[in-house]
């Protein structure tokens, strides 16, 4: 999958304590996969958003490489710094709309690989992209995005469009790109799974609608 896998993702460590820099460089590469789900209006803001929250954890860590090492030294020198309007401020909330774009992308990928599908429409990914939707981001979302999100999935590229984008217009067997994908996510689940649980362990976590 010559996007997914451009750029590996460092393995999660046995104390989840997730280095900062090797986590955006990886990440980084990843607001493409957005350009793949077509519908600019819908998901170039998405993309958008996720490269702008990038680079604003990415000015935090270098304005102090030695204190802001890990993504957990950033939440909790934010939340010394910041005082009563952490966690709404900083890295730490361009962190908290980072990880819920990146779920989204892994539970569609999940939903993909999983061979979730509209058994009378196998070839769309509507059900996939509705879940990751449901799951990752809706709640968070007025209901005027709500109604763009849910119109949107009418639009989306057939599976196979997806996966021949995923590999660069190369063509490859649809087994060998799942295949990939689980490669992917088998790396990048455990990562944002451990920022999730950060976020709760810290009461980080805001429920605010955009």
């Amino acid at each position: 999958m010559a996007l997914l896998l451009e750029h590996e993702f460092k393995p999660l460590p046995a104390d989840k304590q997730i280095e900062t820099l090797p986590f955006l460089e990886a990440v980084a590469h990843l607001p493409p996969f957005f350009d793949c789900l077509g519908t600019p209006i819908v998901y170039s803001p998405v993309k958008a958003d996720l490269t702008g929250n990038i680079k604003k954890i990415r000015a935090v860590y270098d304005s102090n490489p030695t204190k802001f090492k890990t993504l957990q030294n950033i939440l909790e020198v934010e939340k010394e710094i910041h005082g009563s309007a952490w966690p709404k401020i900083g890295a730490t909330l361009a962190l908290m709309w980072l990880k819920r774009g990146l779920k989204f992308m892994l539970v569609l990928l999940q939903s993909i690989s999983d061979g979730e599908r509209d058994e009378e429409h196998p070839n769309l990914i509507r059900v996939n992209a509705m879940k990751a939707y449901e799951i990752a981001l809706k709640k968070y979302h007025g209901w005027m995005l709500q109604k763009l999100f849910t119109g949107s999935v009418y639009a989306l590229p057939y599976k196979s469009d997806l996966l021949k984008a995923l590999e660069k217009g190369k063509e490859v067997k649809e087994e060998e790109s799942i295949e990939k994908i689980h490669q992917f996510l088998s790396r990048v689940t455990p990562i944002l799974d451990a920022i999730y649980e950060m976020y709760t362990k810290m009461n980080a976590e805001l429920n605010y609608k955009a």
